[in-house]
This record gives structure tokens, C-alpha cells and sequence, in this order.
């Protein structure tokens, strides 16, 4: 049986627990608060420069290498990722282990060298040039649409930052990030697996207990809201069009995400979903179609992508409006909405077999304030019907909430046939 259990230290350090009797390896992660929308202007990407430098070396293990092989000696191979609000690191351990990985992680986040600034400044820029083309120009779809829907704010900002802002991070902007942000009350520490709640308390305690805390700097919020369908088209020397439509979406504790989760599976959630059967088995003119989530403490969106050829764009574009206006009008069949519903059901009751799941379930839900049981997730789910998707699709798939990039080789006439398919599609709604 799998027990949750969190524990607050006095400096503020939130620790989670996920007891996992049934399996033979923990894993141990530590989230913080912290992301490109942190950055402040002129130096976008810090915050993911910033988790790039801890793996450079600190006053106990001087080198990435230390680190590594510090890892590897308890079973462990350490990573870590940075978005648009977290940052988490987080490592594989044995069991037997989790206080060294601790001690690991506690000197990374606490006692950085904050070394080899140049040499990671030129690996981040080849990161950053994979979404840019030979004349310098944003090819990333991504990119483009976060721009197009937060314009004008951190949101809408690569979180890897660009070229520019690389070359402009200095010491002094790691330091103060790290000040400002690395504190316990804006983080939380996880540990799931084959391990007792007391004894990665304790553990928590002789590692982080000492971590000094001050207060968080202020976060600005979305305000801004464009009430028009917005269409970007961008030439690119590419064999195909890479489309990405998105709709700006529901805050992360929305009432509606539910919902939200299962809109995607319906539309793009797999061999049986909408926009595959469609674009793929029956019209042939895509090989794939992907749906993601984006959810943030204000704002959010749901975005499809699909790569085609420049000749099969147009209906590309006319089937999928087609499916989203669909589904936005006409209730799911019930079988459908059953299936869908049964295998996420499913995926949860397969996630307890993950301890990087519950960790994540359990420790990156603490810090964003959504924790909920697999039990709570998969009784919501059994509440969707028709009328509740019909609904969260009308208002989520209005022509004001779309934005819509095309990157690759356009040919004349297609940006018009575009934008005449967009306003077909808002006449429609």
C-alpha cells in the first residue's frame, strides 16, 4: 500500500514520503518554485543557466565529475530539468542510501562553486540554436505560440532564453538568483520507494535543517488578453510544415482540468484518438499528431502538433478546426468517452508502480498546491460525462483563445487559404 506523509522543518524545507513497500529502488528529487517566468529582463534562461552551473562543481564535490561519481556509488545517475515555473533535480538511489543522496543534493543547492560560466554559456547557445535556423531566425514552434499567447511577459519567453541573454548572464546574476530563490520555503524535498517516513525526516533534518530562508520576490501575474484568433506564418527551409494550434486554456487548479485531460486524449491522445484517425488513417497526410497540457498558477492552454507536407497544410488545418469544432458542438459518443475514461483510470492504477511518478504526484503537487490521491483523481474521472467535455471544449476552442504557427517552406497562395480557414472556423463557432 502506498502512504503519503509531509513534514515541514522550521526553516520552512516541505519533506514528502511516498512509501512504496512493493518496490526495490527509491527516488529522491528536490522542486523549487523557480522558473523562466523568475527571469528578470535581459536575462532570460537564467534560471535554467542556474541548474546547468550546480552540476559544476561545489565546496564538497569540486567537479561534475565528483557529483556524477558521488551519484553512481549509491545506485544513482543525477539529472535535472527547468520550465516555466519549477526546477527540480533529482536522482535514482538505493534504498540503503538515501542520506548520502541527500548530502549530495543539500551541498549542490546550498555551497555551489558557480564554476565554468563560460564554457556552459557556449553548451546552453548550441541548446539554444537547435530552435533557430541558418539565418538567425525562431523556428520553434513552441516558442512562437508562448509569445502569442503571454505576449509581452516571462511566460511567453523561451525558458533556455536567447542567444543574447545567454551571453549577457554574469556571476553576480547566478548569486542573486540563487539568493532569491533557493530557499527551503520555496522548495520541496521527495522521496519515494522502499522507505520509512521517519527515517527520511530524520535525514531531511541533519542535511537541509540548516538551510538558511528569506523572503520570495514577487511574481507577475498574466493580465494581458487578446480577443482575436492570431495566425503566424514563418518561412523555413524544412521539407515539411510543422503546424502548432493552440488554445489558451485554465489555470492549474481549475475546476475544468479534469476535463482538460481528457479533451486531449480524446483529440490526440493516441491511436484511437480524433485527430489521428483522421489526419493519419484516413486522409494519410500526417504521421503523427501530439496534444499537450500547458498549466500555470494563472493561465495555461492546450496545443496540438502535427508535421505535413506543404501541399497537404490547407487540409490539414480545415480537418483539424473541423474536429475541434466537432467536439466542441456535439456531445461524445458515450462508448467513446467510456474508453477515454477507462484508460486514464487505467494509467493511474499503472503509476503506482513508479516511484518517479508518486514522487512527482506527491512533491512537485506539493510545491504547486494541487497534491490529490490517485484515488481522488480516478473518482473525478468516473463523474466526466458528455455535457461537462461539451462544455469545457465550447469555451476552451473559441476563435479568440486560438493560436495558430505554421513554420516551413511556404508557397504562395497558402497564407491567405489559411487565414480564410480560420475565419470560416470563427463564423462557424
Amino acid at each position: 500500500m502506498i502512504r503519503s506523509s509531509l513534514h515541514t522543518l522550521e526553516n520552512g524545507l516541505r519533506v514528502v514520503c511516498v512509501e512504496m513497500p512493493h518496490l526495490h529502488a527509491a527516488e529522491m528529487a528536490v522542486y523549487l518554485k523557480v522558473g523562466g517566468r523568475n527571469d528578470p529582463p535581459g536575462r532570460e534562461g537564467l534560471s535554467h543557466f542556474l541548474e546547468h552551473i550546480l552540476f559544476r562543481g561545489t565546496a564538497d564535490f569540486p567537479s561534475s565529475l565528483a557529483i556524477e561519481s558521488a551519484f553512481e556509488v549509491i545506485g544513482g545517475a543525477p539529472n535535472a530539468a527547468t520550465d516555466a515555473e519549477s526546477t527540480y533535480y533529482y536522482s535514482r538511489v538505493h534504498p540503503d542510501s538515501i542520506k548520502r543522496g541527500m548530502e549530495i543534493f543539500a551541498s549542490m543547492l546550498t555551497k555551489p562553486l558557480l564554476a565554468g560560466i563560460e564554457i556552459e554559456k557556449r553548451i546552453v547557445a548550441e541548446e539554444a540554436r537547435e530552435d533557430l535556423n541558418e539565418q538567425g531566425d525562431e523556428v520553434n514552434a513552441d516558442t512562437i505560440v508562448s509569445r502569442m499567447l503571454w505576449p509581452r511577459h516571462p511566460l511567453g519567453m523561451p525558458t533556455i532564453g536567447t542567444l543574447e541573454s545567454i551571453a549577457a548572464i554574469e556571476l553576480s546574476d547566478l548569486a542573486e538568483h540563487l539568493k532569491n530563490y533557493y530557499i527551503p520555503s520555496n522548495a520541496v524535498l521527495v522521496v519515494s520507494g522502499p522507505v520509512k517516513s521517519a527515517d527520511v525526516l530524520s535525514a531531511a533534518r541533519d542535511c537541509f535543517g540548516e538551510w538558511p530562508g528569506r523572503p520570495l520576490p514577487a511574481v507577475s501575474l498574466v493580465t494581458l488578453r487578446q480577443f482575436l484568433p492570431q495566425i503566424r506564418c514563418v518561412q523555413d527551409s524544412d521539407s515539411q510544415m510543422n503546424l502548432q494550434l493552440a488554445f489558451l486554456g485554465f489555470a492549474r487548479d481549475d475546476h475544468r482540468f479534469m476535463a482538460l485531460r481528457f479533451l486531449r486524449r480524446i483529440l490526440a491522445g493516441g491511436g484511437s484518438s480524433r485527430l489521428h484517425l483522421r489526419l493519419r488513417e484516413e486522409l494519410g497526410i500526417i504521421y503523427s499528431v501530439d496534444g499537450a497540457i500547458g498549466a500555470y498558477d494563472e493561465t495555461g492552454c492546450l496545443a496540438f502538433d502535427l508535421s505535413t507536407s506543404p501541399d497537404t497544410l490547407i487540409h490539414a488545418v480545415e480537418a483539424t478546426l473541423e474536429e475541434l469544432f466537432r467536439i466542441a458542438i456535439t456531445p461524445v459518443p458515450e462508448d467513446e468517452l467510456e474508453r477515454i475514461r477507462n484508460s486514464y483510470i487505467f494509467d493511474l492504477e499503472f503509476s503506482r508502480d513508479s516511484a518517479y511518478e508518486m514522487g512527482g504526484r506527491y512533491g512537485w503537487g506539493e510545491l504547486m498546491g494541487v497534491v490529490r490521491s490517485i484515488e481522488e483523481d480516478q473518482s473525478e474521472a468516473r463523474r466526466i460525462d458528455s455535457v461537462v467535455l461539451q462544455e469545457t471544449a465550447r469555451t476552451l476552442f473559441a476563435p479568440e483563445n486560438m493560436r495558430m504557427v505554421a513554420v516551413g517552406p511556404w508557397k504562395r497562395g497558402m497564407k491567405k487559404a489559411i487565414r480564410e480557414q480560420v475565419a470560416a472556423y470563427q463564423r462557424r463557432f
